[in-house]
């Protein structure tokens, strides 16, 4: 499989503050990839940087096969970042939201076909404002496919939600790699990344210190002799309250 994304010596400094120090990796065409770390360690700078909205102090970035330095419009073109709440326009219904950042992209949309696509058909009236917690996450990463990308960006997409809303999440984003998109995705969740990504990046205080499969990296662990104080079981709490609460899609 080829490589979309190529990160190469990648370097961010604030003052004698090193945010990035110097990180390499690459990203497959049509994988989800997780950038995983603690608050503070290089992560969000990293992808700022990728989705054009952070210069870089050194390194090569190239997406796509257009490169950062000489061709961020053309990266542009090519990437769908998710936008928060307030990144909306009050006042507009769910379709004429759509349509406006059609015409901000200069590209036509079937704005009906794209709310079917994450569920929200039966929204398309309504403004954002009136939409729960995970529709509005839904909207979200509704808007970050408007220009048919090649690259999306989605920064803790289910932060806040309840867990039934946060698996429904999880399928929309198999969903989106499957029709063939490259996912980069951030998330506290350690769960989430291992149910999602296939392969992550573990970053610290602006390092990369491990990079494979979720799979191979437990794996790794284990063989080093790690073992849990506590006999995992083959469910958890969240699980019950899935089974017990239902697993249909809920507004």
């Amino acid at each position: 499989m080829s490589n979309i994304i190529s990160v190469n010596n990648l370097q961010k400094t604030y003052g004698s503050f090193n945010a990035v120090k110097g990180i390499s990796f690459s990203v497959r065409k049509g994988e989800i990839f997780g950038l995983l770390g603690p608050n503070g360690a290089g992560k969000s700078t990293t992808l700022e940087i990728m989705e054009t909205l952070r210069s870089k102090t050194a390194g090569e970035v190239s997406i796509g096969g257009f490169d950062l330095d000489a061709q961020p419009e053309n990266i542009k073109q090519i990437i769908g970042i998710q936008l928060q709440s307030s990144g909306f326009y009050m006042g507009l219904n769910l379709v004429e939201q759509i349509e406006l950042f059609a015409g901000l992209y200069n590209v036509k949309v079937d704005a009906m076909a794209l709310l079917d696509l994450v569920n929200l058909k039966d929204k398309a009236k309504a403004q954002v404002k009136e939409l729960s917690g995970g529709q509005k996450q839904r909207f979200s990463i509704c808007t970050t496919l408007i220009n048919n990308p090649q690259v999306i960006f989605l920064d803790e997409p289910t932060t806040g939600l309840d867990p039934q809303a946060r698996r429904n999440l999880w399928d929309l984003i198999k969903q989106i790699r499957d029709r063939g998109t490259t996912v980069i995705i951030t998330t506290h969740y350690m769960d989430e990344a291992e149910i999602l990504c296939d392969r992550v990046a573990i970053i610290e205080s602006g390092n990369i210190i491990a990079i494979d499969t979720p799979d191979a990296l437990i794996d790794n662990l284990l063989a080093s002799g790690f073992q849990k104080s506590k006999e995992s079981k083959q469910a958890n709490l969240e699980d019950v309250f899935i089974h017990l609460t239902g697993q249909q899609l809920r507004s």
